[in-house]
């Protein structure tokens, strides 16, 4: 869309009559030009009390438009359009020529507070998309590090409704989107379909559930689609090629490259095998391909990279780093370290 003049736009908040919800309104200033009317009608569409379908514009001319919040907080009225959801990410790096830096922290370790803290600070040093873990007391597919990592969260108290309520107000915070990694255990507890309604209205743009095979994620990628959550599929070293084209065609956002047979955990290197199934991955399919498990150096960022993976995901050495930290505050500043150096790698 393109305008043939200016808008003015002035933000601002009023309290409904009760409590909640919350109203917030745009004033907006329009002068002249067709593209000043398409912009009127594309915001009347969205919410708006009064109809100017057919209202005669002058030469100036101001309208209020109200949008309700529900309860949330007053960024989260824009956080659907603040954040671009996974495939759209890996788009625009393909066109810059660039790798997505994907770090994974466990939500709730050493508490939700340092949670949120270390989300910003991740977005802040660049990370392209974050994946964070819902701590579960089976993590089937972790290593000892993330398992320890869930268990002390869910001591503490962590649960999936207090992981919600921590997103609803970080998320509109951040300039990158989130994908959460979470079993399929507390998914079916909620139901699905209030499970994903209930992650989107947090403005969370993925999701990763490793213990599902794909034969059993019908269900869940109908849903998930209803719900605009992009559904990650993983593939691993031991996948038939067949199956693995089976998975990439099911999978959104990206296809999750599983680097090594196991759990995951820092490895002193990375697989050279990883090249060549990067190779077949892409053979199979055009969407962008992340490697995980066992990444957890810059140089194994950049080896990896070097080999044709769109997207390096970071796990265990993340969540070590805020596990095992002297204070919440010291580890965040060797997270801001660590993620620098790692973005840096790729650069």
């Amino acid at each position: 869309m393109s305008f043939h003049s200016y808008t003015t736009v002035r933000p601002y908040l009023t309290p409904s009559p009760s409590a909640s919800p919350l109203f917030l309104h745009f004033q907006v200033e329009r002068r002249f030009g067709d593209g000043m009317a398409s912009f009127l009608k594309a915001t009347h569409f969205i919410h708006s009390s009064n109809n100017h379908q057919n209202h005669p514009f002058s030469q100036s001319y101001t309208q209020t438009i109200k949008i309700s919040t529900s309860r949330k907080p007053l960024m989260a009225a824009l956080s659907a359009t603040a954040t671009v959801g996974l495939s759209e990410t890996f788009t625009r790096l393909k066109e810059q020529g660039k790798v997505a830096l994907i770090p994974y922290i466990t939500a709730g370790d050493p508490d939700l507070a340092t949670t949120a803290e270390a989300l910003k600070v991740l977005d802040r040093c660049g990370s392209d998309i974050i994946e964070l873990g819902v701590p579960y007391s089976d993590p089937l597919a972790d290593g000892p590090v993330i398992q320890a990592a869930a268990s002390r969260s869910l001591t503490k108290g962590t649960n999936f409704a207090k992981v919600i309520s921590m997103l609803e107000d970080v998320v509109p915070q951040l300039s990158c989107p989130i994908a959460l990694f979470t079993y399929y255990n507390p998914i079916l507890k909620r139901g699905t379909e209030k499970f994903m309604a209930t992650v989107r209205d947090t403005g969370v743009h993925g999701l990763v559930v490793p213990d599902v095979p794909l034969e059993e994620t019908e269900m869940l990628r109908k849903e998930a689609a209803r719900h605009n959550i992009e559904l990650v599929l993983l593939t691993t070293p031991t996948t038939p090629k067949i199956r693995m084209k089976a998975i990439t065609e099911a999978s959104e956002g990206f296809v999750y490259l599983v680097s090594a047979v196991g759990v995951t955990g820092a490895r002193a290197s990375v697989s050279s095998k990883v090249q060549s199934l990067l190779l077949d991955i892409k053979e199979a399919t055009s969407k962008p391909v992340a490697v995980g498990f066992g990444i957890s150096k810059p140089e194994h960022v950049k080896q990896v990279a070097e080999w044709g993976a769109d997207g390096v995901i970071v796990g265990s050495a993340m969540v070590r780093i805020l596990g095992e930290a002297k204070s919440p505050e010291e580890g965040l500043k060797e997270l801001e370290v660590f993620t620098t150096s790692l973005k840096s790698a790729l650069s």
